[in-house]
């Protein structure tokens, strides 16, 4: 238990987003105890951390150590040392916790421990670390999803190139049985667990079209989830990414290049990130990078000093300078939010849509000694004019989400060369972190966020046929 909480207390206090006690620290780990036994407490007092029982104090041990000038190592063996002597009380003190384990006894303290530090901040135990691993390094499927219909398991969704694709398998297929074991409505769980496995080994399924049922065996290999999709309407290329893997830049570029090399191109690009709630900040930084010839994308800021980095764009705009408008709802978040704050720091694209989610934290993950992992927020992400996403989301230059009428009148509002959003946007680009949840709140309510509707669509369309309107909306705050 030690080296667990010595190394996982160092992480924190070497690399977490912000500067922590480490007595509170081990007053908050301690505090975790409670969730397995609600007669045990902890309290600081006259510089001693004290573990508490029903009624007494079941250990004491002075806090100086916490308190030294020392280096993060130091003085999380210091955290580790009290805790693990607190615990040991504890455990000779508590049948409860006996019960628990020592697993759970260090999982309770990190919950407890993260839910002081911020919403993102987690422990990952060794059976859900092995987990991870394992799908990482090997365990691969066949290319399709499963879903439930009211009488049958179907076939969802079919990955392009994949297994499943090549061998004929269309969505709207039923799945009948898997390694001869059949399956209904209510095991849409159980499928995918006996789809998946190992790459390069083999797996039998059933399927179902129509009057037709047939045995298929397919080999097992890693498909790259198919995140990006495009279709050429109304002389308008529309884009969708739906999350960020290792090969959606690549995607993106071809599309647009594709796109652009025929004799008629688009007289515009609408890229939908509505529903995307991000994945990788170096496939964010590509995509925006696709748009855009040069400029600073953006950049992440921390404590640690590899935690600080600015993110540049340095390649060629694949959309030729057409005009560019990013759709985003209340669920877009993270990577996507980078891509469109981005976007719309350079000019390049305007925002229509709701404030998205606001989430603005990165994580790193750190090994423990017992084979679990700790995901630690080390850095914020922050536009290049200086203002954070996180809590704040990012804000469109056309909102929909305060109704049909609102909307029209922004459109109309922008057609002058009056910025509808204006005031909120130059509020939030002053903003820098800690933003105050009051002034999150007040920004938020500009345009309150909500799902995808159909009315983006249509305020996308009309701002690609406006000049006038497009170039007030991507003219910035202030411009």
């Amino acid at each position: 238990m030690e080296p667990v909480l010595a190394e996982s207390h160092a992480v924190v206090l070497e690399r977490h987003l912000d500067a922590e006690n480490p007595a509170n620290l081990a007053l908050w780990s301690l505090r975790g105890l409670t969730v397995l036994d609600s007669r045990l407490g902890a309290e600081i007092r006259q510089d001693r951390l004290r573990l508490l029982g029903e009624d007494r104090v079941l250990a004491s041990i002075p806090i100086a150590p916490l308190v030294a000038r020392a280096g993060p190592r130091q003085l999380g063996n210091a955290v580790a040392l009290t805790l693990t002597d607190l615990y040991e009380a504890a455990w000779r003190a508590s049948p409860a916790l006996r019960r628990a384990g020592h697993e759970r006894i260090i999982a309770s303290g990190f919950e407890e421990l993260f839910n002081h530090l911020d919403p993102y901040s987690r422990y990952v135990t060794p059976a859900e670390a092995r987990t991870a691993r394992e799908r990482r390094v090997g365990q691969s499927g066949l290319g399709l999803r499963v879903a439930a219909r009211r009488d049958a398991l179907v076939i969802a969704e079919v990955s392009r190139d994949g297994p499943a694709a090549q061998a004929g398998i269309r969505q709207g297929d039923l799945l009948i049985a898997v390694e001869g074991r059949t399956l209904g409505p209510r095991d849409p769980g159980l499928a995918a667990t006996l789809l998946e496995g190992p790459e390069g080994s083999e797996v039998t399924f059933t399927i179902s079209r129509g009057r037709m049922r047939r045995d298929v065996t397919l080999v097992r290999e890693v498909v790259v989830p198919e995140t990006v999709s495009a279709e050429y309407r109304d002389g308008i290329l529309w884009l969708r990414i739906t999350g960020f893997s290792a090969v959606t830049d690549r995607r993106v570029a071809t599309l647009l290049s594709d796109g652009f090399a025929v004799s008629r191109p688009p007289r515009g690009v609408v890229l939908d990130l509505r529903g995307n709630r991000g994945g990788l900040l170096g496939q964010a930084v590509a995509v925006a990078d696709a748009f855009l010839a040069d400029g600073e994308v953006v950049r992440t800021e921390g404590r640690h000093p590899e935690a600080n980095r600015r993110y540049r764009a340095g390649g060629q705009d694949l959309a030729q300078g057409m005009p560019v408008v990013v759709l985003v709802d209340g669920r877009t978040a993270s990577a996507a939010e980078i891509v469109a704050m981005g976007l719309a720091e350079r000019g390049r694209a305007a925002i229509v849509g709701s404030a998205t989610m606001g989430k603005g934290l990165i994580q790193l993950v750190a090994p423990l000694p017992n084979e679990g992992e700790i995901l630690v927020t080390w850095s914020r992400v922050v536009a290049p004019s200086g203002w954070p996403i996180q809590g704040m989301g990012v804000l469109p230059a056309l909102c929909t989400s305060l109704g049909p009428e609102a909307l029209a009148q922004g459109l109309a509002r922008l057609n002058t060369g009056e910025a509808p959003m204006g005031r909120a946007l130059l509020r939030q680009r002053a903003a820098r972190a800690p933003v105050l949840a009051s002034e999150m709140s007040a920004l938020r309510g500009a345009c309150p966020p909500a799902e995808g509707r159909t009315a983006d669509l249509t305020a996308a369309r009309a701002l690609i046929e406006s000049p006038a309107a497009y170039a007030t909306a991507i003219r910035g705050p202030g411009g």
